[in-house]
């Protein structure tokens, strides 16, 4: 696995399968940034707290506070001691100060290297968020399953109960994640969504391409994300009261299938 802050090109898939079908595919960009080296230093197109071209804003991931002190604090709070190690969070940037990330995914390792963690950190368009944390300890080079009960209402057309199986390949050259949704009674099939992408390195002149082919990133991720609620009504899904937010901010997935 690759640590190193890049600049990540690909696509992501939605698979509506019950009750009405429904499938999306966007290209997209998205980065993989240590936190730790945020911005890369020479960079002049990415900022980290303040408008740029491309940017990152510490309120855009976890509850307060710097990335680092945060995550670090949340690992420890849950009995995983990474000593420091590399962290990288995979998300999609601001663009012109604009943005939305439905989802931020931390890769927490090790002093040795030892992938010790993933934190799949989940934001809906009602400002709310929610965490689902995996312990790992196990070759990152490898893609890794887990799965995790539902917590967190993410979209007025799917109920709340349900279960996902995660696949992720650790980034590298490729990165890939995949979620499955069940339903939590019967097990029918919900939804499947995945995220596949090629690393470029993170330059400016990469950055420049990336804007000239994805200038409307985050109004093509947060209107799409209407756009696509609205298509499903069309269809005549079903609509779901948004319960209340989670007491915690952390639930546990786990390793393997479901179960």
């Amino acid at each position: 696995m690759m640590t190193g802050s890049c600049l990540y090109l690909g696509q992501v898939m939605h698979h509506r399968l019950s009750p009405v079908g429904h499938r999306f595919t966007y290209r997209v960009a998205s980065l993989l940034l240590d936190i730790d080296e945020m911005p890369e230093p020479g960079l002049r197109l990415f900022s980290r707290n303040r408008f740029n071209l491309f940017s990152v804003n510490d309120a855009d991931l976890g509850e307060g506070g710097t990335p680092r002190a945060w995550i670090d604090a949340l690992l420890s709070r849950h009995g995983i001691a990474h000593s420091g190690g590399k962290v990288a969070v995979h998300l999609f940037p601001r663009v012109l100060g604009f943005g939305f990330t439905p989802l931020a995914t931390w890769f927490c390792h090790d002093s040795d290297g030892t992938l010790q963690a993933i934190l799949y950190e989940v934001h809906n368009t009602f400002g709310e968020r929610h965490a689902y944390l995996i312990r790992t300890g196990q070759d990152s080079r490898r893609t890794l399953h887990h799965h995790a009960g539902k917590a967190f209402h993410v979209s007025p057309f799917i109920g709340p109960n349900g279960n996902y199986a995660f696949s992720v390949r650790p980034p590298g050259d490729r990165f890939s994640l995949s979620i499955r949704e069940t339903d939590a009674t019967t097990g029918a099939p919900i939804l499947v969504a995945s995220h596949v992408a090629r690393r470029v390195p993170l330059t400016d002149r990469h950055l420049l391409r990336a804007a000239l082919s994805y200038s409307l990133l985050p109004f093509q991720i947060l209107g799409g994300i209407h756009w696509e609620a609205f298509r499903l009504w069309r269809k005549g899904a079903p609509f779901h009261k948004k319960p209340p937010p989670p007491a915690a901010f952390v639930s546990f997935a786990n390793n393997g299938g479901p179960q």
